[in-house]
């Protein structure tokens, strides 16, 4: 008598590790990535947030930052937030700070625009994250690609990029 049938089911592809996945590995830092469909309409961080089932305060988007005295800086806030310029500027040491043009974000940090992540950048840049990441057991960032997130600890993510928390998100 035959055995029972079996169903083979196709195996889901694990996401592409990235740059910043690899720069974890390397660190010995633990980390999900967690894959999510890009609407090219929609890059926004809530967005992202209700694709991949975490609350807004615990998505984190980067944003790629211009200092007068300290040049090109990064930070990261929550996807419910703006970046408060002023309190950036105080925290990095400059006078003033303000947005990377979009089109200046890619030759910088290796990244495109909904995919940038604060690790793995062309260079490293001095990285800022809002203090209220550090309520959270772990956060969403992007892993540098459009569609795909690293969940972490908040803490391993300021060990891996010698980030700084501080209070630059406002709203």
């Amino acid at each position: 008598m035959p055995g029972p049938t079996i169903k083979l089911m196709a195996k889901k592809e694990s996401p592409v590790k990235t740059n910043a996945a690899r720069m974890l590995d390397a660190a010995g830092i633990h980390y999900e990535l967690r894959e999510y469909t890009v609407d090219e309409r929609d890059l926004s961080a809530p967005s992202v947030a209700a694709k991949i089932g975490m609350p807004v305060e615990q998505v984190f988007k980067t944003l790629v930052v211009r200092g007068d005295r300290s040049g090109v800086l990064i930070a990261c806030i929550p996807a419910n937030a703006e970046l408060d310029l002023k309190a950036l500027a105080a925290a990095s040491g400059n006078k003033k700070v303000e947005l990377v043009p979009v089109k200046e974000v890619l030759g910088l940090t290796g990244y495109i625009r909904g995919g940038v992540s604060p690790v793995g950048t062309r260079k490293p840049y001095p990285f800022y994250l809002e203090e209220t990441a550090i309520l959270w057991d772990v956060i969403s960032v992007s892993a540098g690609v459009r569609g795909c997130q690293l969940i972490l600890a908040p803490n391993d993510l300021a060990r891996v990029t010698d980030g700084r928390y501080c209070a630059i998100g406002k709203g």
